[in-house]
């Protein structure tokens, strides 16, 4: 994985946000990022033999994830069981051998968190922002995943219509969390799921107000009716609420007539 990988630099829209301030916090410590021993039954459930791999992304989260504004200060001591091990526990939803788009990855939560845990997935790590991208193409390459993990610069939207001049893209399963409201989020997801495929969006409390609300615009959009699962039960606690759609007709992506002639030629799986 190198620079050249990456799309032109795209400003904020679909699939991100402005990042905030750098940090203030200018020294983090490693230690930090210590796994808690009350949660190391359950990190080695969800990583296995990979919780070392784990381990040293949680290093990187707590020190240049935070030095570079990533990750809030406060959210270092909590990187285990608020980031990792709740994007972990979604790797459940997603079959063997899946591609999987994780749109709006920030700092990789939660698509480079299942490159981990799950080896066999070929992730898209899908974000605009050029600080962002430049820490998650430094973090794939720190952690030897460059064989299955690719970090696309641009919006969403241009991943679908391939519009940047790179992809289109379309994948078995797409990951968000915390990214947008699910009508929002669906506009732009969707055109990069397969039919048949999933969105799988990582919420908290507000799940079921979000489906009674915008299971209409879902299923304009070609999204069959969303359903709440609850990943990690048994093992987190609380554990992690997924609003799951199946893509279940296909519609013309927003850009999709202005798209590149490269765009045009064909979708082509994100492998």
């Amino acid at each position: 994985m190198t620079p050249d990988d990456l799309t032109t630099e795209a400003g904020p829209g679909p699939g991100g946000t402005p990042p905030g301030p750098p940090s203030e916090h200018s020294a983090p410590s490693a230690q930090e990022a210590t796994l808690p021993a009350e949660l190391a039954a359950a990190a080695t459930a969800l990583f296995g033999d990979r919780l070392d791999l784990a381990a040293g992304y949680a290093e990187l989260l707590a020190t240049d994830g935070v030095v570079r504004g990533l990750i809030g200060p406060r959210e270092a001591p909590r990187i285990w069981d608020r980031h990792l091990l709740n994007c972990a526990a979604v790797a459940e939803r997603i079959p063997e051998g899946a591609s999987v788009i994780d749109v709006g990855s920030g700092a990789g939560l939660p698509g480079l968190v299942l490159a981990i845990a799950r080896p066999d997935l070929n992730v898209v790590l899908v974000e605009p922002l050029a600080r962002r991208t430049s820490f998650l193409v430094e973090t794939v390459e720190r952690l030897g995943l460059a064989r299955m993990v690719r970090v696309f610069r641009g919006r969403a939207d241009e991943a679908a219509t391939g519009a940047s001049g790179v992809g289109p893209f379309t994948a078995d399963v797409v990951t968000a969390r915390a990214v947008a409201p699910l009508d929002r989020l669906a506009t732009w997801s969707l055109p990069l799921v397969v039919r048949g495929g999933r969105l799988l969006a990582l919420k908290g409390s507000s799940a079921l107000d979000e489906i009674a609300e915008h299971a209409g615009a879902v299923a304009k959009l070609g999204g069959g009716e969303p359903t709440v699962q609850l990943c990690g039960t048994g093992l987190l606690d609380p554990p992690t609420t997924v609003v799951e759609i199946v893509r279940e007709r296909v519609v013309r992506p927003p850009g999709a007539k202005v798209a590149s002639k490269r765009a045009r030629g064909g979708r082509k799986r994100a492998r």
